[in-house]
């Protein structure tokens, strides 16, 4: 992106699918990097805010949510942390925020292949939402070879394609415009049996046109990802090294804070999660047997009893020093989970580092912290002070003073606990 053009200027070029990538309607085909005004601060917030909305998907898609499910969850993703009230930043918020995180999700094979994957959800389920006419103008825009089928070969394959809506249990009534396809080019169609086959083609209707698109979207965003690794390898990162690199690199390791609540309702934690949540209970005092009992209770419900004794059942019998090389693991302290740098997925890492300040709010209101107490919070957490934020925090929960201040995670629980059990008496 360069810093050329206003906002205003670009959003109204973008609306009416001029140079930016923009579609037709009102959902953007990122295309084209726009040429605009970016400030440091949008740059970053606008890519956060989209990382939100593209977390929330990912986290959806793992819990097994329904196609209508998803769909309203996207619907209030967006609204939540996309939406402007002027129509135009919206739209300006889209396009630059996709191109901030694209720059970011480049630079792995992993973080392009996790990219990828959530954008396509992303776009599959707003194509859906826009009009016919819509619909039609970005098929013309990714420029797709297909045209409708014509009357005398529809009305030849009139009976079949009724035969395919019946087994889907559509209406008999088949739609009039079909489009006759490569069949790999729609292979989500096929691997449902959602469409009639005929000499290596697929017909498929008006309204399952959005997997053509989305192949075809999948394609353009692969090129581009591939493309703007090249770009930033060679030229961006080191020009850039002082300004944008520090944000790219943060926003690559952005989540958002330890929630092990993920463990409750997804019942499961990625490896890092795992660690420092299973060794944090283990400092706690619980015993390798209620620690199997406990990971197994969770983890079966998703990956089922003997998964769990095979992949995972080894490494908490590691952490109690029980396999390997024998070693009694500790529990990490607050220097080497402030230090950690959690990726997207991720669950566990410090709260006042890796939360963002609304998420971190958030979690301090629920724990009855506002007021002067949460502000003198966030000025230590924005000072990075983190351990002195966890100190106030463990001061404002319980109406005491901690002099020798919070350095451990365990040391929080066992202190708490001397507290609440003074309290009783």
């Amino acid at each position: 992106m360069e810093i050329v053009r206003s906002h205003r200027q670009i959003a109204a070029e973008a609306a009416a699918g001029v140079g930016c990538g923009g579609g037709s309607g009102g959902l953007p085909t990122y295309r084209v990097a726009p040429q605009l005004e970016v400030r440091l601060e949008e740059f970053e917030l606008f890519a956060i805010d989209r990382l939100r909305v593209l977390k929330g998907i990912a986290d959806g898609l793992s819990r097994g949510k329904r196609p209508e499910e998803m769909e309203k969850l996207i619907k209030e993703l967006w609204k939540a942390h996309m939406r402007h009230q002027d129509p135009t930043e919206t739209l300006n918020k889209d396009i630059i925020s996709h191109f901030v995180l694209r720059l970011v999700y480049c630079r792995t094979e992993e973080l392009r292949k996790w990219f990828l994957s959530i954008e396509t959800t992303l776009f599959r389920y707003r194509f859906r939402l826009e009009s016919p006419e819509s619909q039609r103008m970005l098929m013309s825009e990714f420029q797709l070879p297909y045209k409708a089928l014509p009357h005398s070969e529809f009305e030849a394959v009139k009976d079949k394609l009724s035969q395919v809506a019946r087994t889907i249990g559509q209406s008999a009534a088949v739609e009039s415009v079909f489009f006759k396809v490569p069949f790999e080019e729609v292979p989500d169609l096929v691997a449902s049996r959602r469409v009639f086959l005929s000499k290596g083609y697929a017909y498929v209707a008006m309204s399952q046109v959005v997997s053509l698109v989305v192949t075809q979207f999948r394609c353009n965003i692969s090129k581009a990802l591939v493309l703007t690794n090249r770009k930033w390898t060679a030229t961006i990162k080191e020009q850039e090294k002082d300004r944008l690199t520090p944000i790219v690199e943060a926003l690559s390791n952005a989540y958002f804070g330890p929630d092990y609540s993920q463990l409750r309702e997804n019942h499961h934690l990625k490896h890092g999660g795992r660690m420092q949540f299973g060794l944090f209970l283990k400092g706690a005092g619980l015993k390798l047997e209620d620690a199997l009992a406990f990971w197994r209770a969770e983890f079966s419900q998703k990956v089922g009893s003997e998964r769990f004794d095979k992949e995972y059942a080894y490494s908490i019998r590691h952490n109690y020093g029980k396999e390997g090389k024998r070693t009694d693991y500790t529990p990490y302290s607050c220097q080497k989970i402030i230090s950690a740098t959690p990726g997207v997925g991720d669950h566990h890492g410090c709260p006042y580092r890796h939360f963002g300040e609304d998420n971190l709010r958030a979690a301090l209101n629920k724990m009855g912290i506002s007021g002067h107490p949460l502000e003198e919070i966030m000025d230590k957490v924005k000072n990075r002070h983190y351990q002195l934020a966890c100190t106030m925090t463990f001061e404002a929960e319980h109406g005491v003073s901690c002099d020798t201040g919070i350095n451990h995670p365990n040391q929080y629980f066992s202190e708490s606990q001397k507290v609440l059990k003074a309290k009783e008496f």
